[in-house]
């Protein structure tokens, strides 16, 4: 994995973390262009895998986990991800198949990223 790549991961990780007390257990992130898609393993906190064994206690967890991180990059970029990649966020697509416990992000940048 290129350092980049690794820096770019540990962002990720870092804000889920910090925005829901647990970050993913793994990260797979590849650079595709003027993006970068990233697949992240085991996100759901213990409380969050208890409430969705209900079908209603999934829709939740999936809109309020959804939203959330909608929100928040909204707000801002994580602090370095921009100058890590060299670009600017545009935007953020990103969804989470909760019976899985597996989210995926497409974070589309204004220019190609170019991985050294």
């Amino acid at each position: 994995m290129s350092k980049m790549v690794h820096e770019f991961n540990d962002i990720i990780r870092k804000l889920r973390k910090d925005l829901f007390g647990k970050g993913p257990e793994k990260i797979h992130t590849v650079f595709v262009e003027n993006m970068a898609v990233s697949t992240l393993y085991g996100n759901l906190t213990p409380t969050e895998q208890f409430i969705s064994r209900t079908e209603g206690g999934k829709e939740m967890v999936h809109s309020a986990r959804t939203k959330m991180i909608q929100d928040v990059y909204a707000e801002g970029t994580p602090e370095g991800m921009e100058e890590l990649v060299g670009a600017k966020l545009l935007h953020l697509f990103s969804d989470i198949k909760v019976e899985e416990n597996m989210a995926i992000s497409v974070f589309v940048f204004d220019k190609n990223i170019i991985d050294s």
